[in-house]
Parts: C-alpha cells; sequence; structure tokens
C-alpha cells in the first residue's frame, strides 16, 4: 500500500508558484532600497555640534 506524504497534500498545484518566492524577495528587496534611498530625513543635517550662543549667554564664564 503506497504512503502519501504531508509534504505531497499541501504542495502547490500550479508550477507557476515555484516563483513566487524569488520574486517576493525581489520585490522585498527593491521597497526596502527605495524606502531608504528616498527618506528625506537626514540626521547629519540635525547635528549639534556643541553649545550655541544662547547657552554661553546663561553660562558666561564656562567654556564647553
Amino acid at each position: 500500500m503506497a504512503t502519501i506524504s504531508s509534504a505531497s497534500l499541501h504542495a502547490p498545484a500550479n508550477s507557476r508558484d515555484g516563483l513566487e518566492k524569488p520574486f517576493a524577495e525581489l520585490r522585498a528587496f527593491w521597497r526596502k532600497f527605495i524606502a531608504k534611498a528616498f527618506d528625506p530625513y537626514r540626521p547629519e543635517l540635525h547635528y549639534m555640534r556643541g553649545p550655541g550662543p544662547a547657552w554661553h549667554a546663561k553660562h558666561p564664564g564656562r567654556s564647553n
């Protein structure tokens, strides 16, 4: 008597389904790439280099 494995019961019947995973991975890669490449947030534009003139006005005699 032949037995049927559980993998063959759940295998896709369509031969095109074998290509879905690589395309899904490719789509995910491009989605992440586009999101990072065109991200409007640029932290280097908001980087503080040290205390500014307002800090120096409030703390006379200190240097930092």
